[in-house]
C-alpha cells in the first residue's frame, strides 16, 4: 500500500489533507503514517478522524507566505528521498530560503555548544572544504560547532533545522546567522509557526538533521551530550558517523571518542570523510541526477559484488579494483534508492 512517501504530483486536495492531518492533535509522524497506510490517503482519514480545520492550515500557510516560505509535504516532488525513507519522517516542513539546496548531496555537522575556539575553527574549516567538494552542510544552528559549520558554508550552501518555528529566532546570539542562512540557504522546522523551541523537540530537529544527510559528522561531543544522541540516531538510519577526536582528559570528547571506540570512522580533515563517500558532481545538478547508478563495468562490478551478507568497503574497493571514491559514490547512489544498508564497522549491504 502506498505510504505517502513516494515523490508524485499531490492533488492539491490530497496536499492540504496531509497538512490537515499533519498539523492535528495527536498526530506525530509516525501516527501519519500509519494514518496513511490504512486509509490510503489523507483525503480519506480526514473524513474518518478529527482534524484540524482547513481555515487554520490556510491562515498558516499566508503567515509562512508573508514571510517569503512555503510548506514542503511528503509527496511533494522537492521533498527528499532519503528523509522520505524514514519510518518517521516529518509529514510537513516549512522553508524560508533556497528550496534547490535540498536536491544536493547533504553532510550533517554537530557538535557541542559550548565548544572550543580550536573546536569552532576545525569546524569551519571542514565546513568550507567539504563545501568546496560540493556538499551543502546541514545542522542544528546552535551555539558553539553549529553556527560556526554554518557561517563556513554561507557561500556552498547550508541548511539549518529549527526546533522552534521559522519565524522565531533561536539562540538569539544566532540571529544574523538565521537571517543569513534564510537569504542564502535553507531554514527548515516540521513545528508549527510561533512554536517556542521545547526541549522534546531537539531530538526530533536532529533525527531531520541526520535523515537529510549522507552522513554526520560529530565534533566535540560530551558524555550524555545531544550530539551523542544525533549519532546514535544517524547510525539507526544508516547514515555514515565521523567523529574527530580529542584527548581523553578533555570532557568535550568523551562522548566524542566512545563513538570511535564503537565504530565511527575516525576524522582528520576532509580527505578522510571524502574518501568514504566520494566528492559530488561540482555542477549543483539534483541529488539524484548527480548520483543515479549507471550500466557502466565498473559500476555493475560493484553492485555484483554485494549482497545479504554485510562486506566492508575497503574489500569492495580491493575485489571490484576501483577507487575508493568510485566505490562511495556507487554505494551512496544505493543508499538513495533504499536498496543499501549501512552497518558498523564501514561495511554495506544490498536490502
Amino acid at each position: 500500500m502506498f505510504d505517502g512517501s513516494d515523490p508524485i504530483d499531490l492533488l492539491p486536495a490530497e496536499r492540504r489533507a496531509r497538512l490537515r492531518l499533519a498539523r492535528s492533535a495527536r498526530v506525530g509522524p509516525v501516527t501519519f503514517h500509519e494514518a496513511l497506510a490504512h486509509f490510503g490517503s489523507a483525503r480519506a482519514a480526514c473524513a474518518s478522524l478529527a482534524t484540524v480545520p482547513d481555515s487554520l492550515i490556510e491562515r498558516e500557510e499566508r503567515a509562512l507566505a508573508d514571510l517569503g516560505g512555503r510548506f514542503l509535504v511528503i509527496g511533494d516532488p522537492q521533498y527528499p528521498a532519503a528523509l522520505a525513507a524514514l519510518a518517521d519522517a516529518p509529514p510537513v516542513l516549512s522553508m524560508l530560503g533556497d528550496p534547490a539546496l535540498l536536491g544536493r548531496p547533504t553532510l550533517a555537522i554537530v557538535g557541542a555548544r559550548e565548544a572550543s575556539l580550536a573546536g569552532r575553527q576545525f569546524a569551519a574549516d571542514l565546513a568550507s572544504a567539504l563545501g568546496e567538494s560540493g556538499f551543502v552542510i546541514t545542522s542544528g544552528l546552535a551555539r558553539g560547532i553549529d553556527a560556526a559549520a554554518h557561517e563556513a558554508a554561507l557561500d556552498t550552501g547550508t541548511v539549518a533545522v529549527l526546533a522552534c518555528g521559522v519565524d522565531k529566532v533561536y539562540p538569539p546570539q544566532n540571529g544574523a546567522l538565521q537571517e543569513a542562512i534564510a537569504a542564502r540557504g535553507l531554514i527548515l522546522s516540521e513545528v508549527t509557526l510561533g512554536a517556542p523551541p521545547v526541549a522534546r523537540a531537539f531530538p526530533r530537529r536532529n533525527r531531520i538533521v541526520s535523515g537529510l544527510s549522507a552522513g554526520i559528522v560529530v565534533i566535540e561531543a560530551a558524555a550524555r551530550s545531544g550530539s551523542l544522541i544525533t549519532a546514535q540516531r544517524a547510525a539507526e538510519q544508516g547514515r555514515e558517523v565521523f567523529v574527530v577526536p580529542g584527548s581523553p582528559m578533555d570532557p568535550r570528547y568523551a562522548g566524542s571518542n566512545s563513538l570511535i571506540k564503537d565504530g565511527a570512522i575516525l576524522v582528520r580533515d576532509a580527505n578522510d570523510i571524502l574518501s568514504v563517500l566520494g566528492r559530488p558532481a561540482t555542477d549543483r545538478q539534483p541529488f539524484e541526477k548527480a548520483t543515479r547508478i549507471s550500466d557502466d563495468t565498473d559500476t555493475a562490478r560493484v553492485v555484483q559484488a554485494l549482497g545479504a551478507v554485510p562486506t566492508a568497503v575497503d574489500e569492495l574497493v580491493r575485489r571490484c579494483q576501483v577507487s575508493a571514491a568510485f566505490v562511495a559514490e556507487v554505494l551512496m547512489a544505493l543508499e538513495l534508492e533504499g536498496r543499501l544498508e549501512r552497518h558498523r564497522g564501514n561495511r554495506v549491504s544490498l536490502i
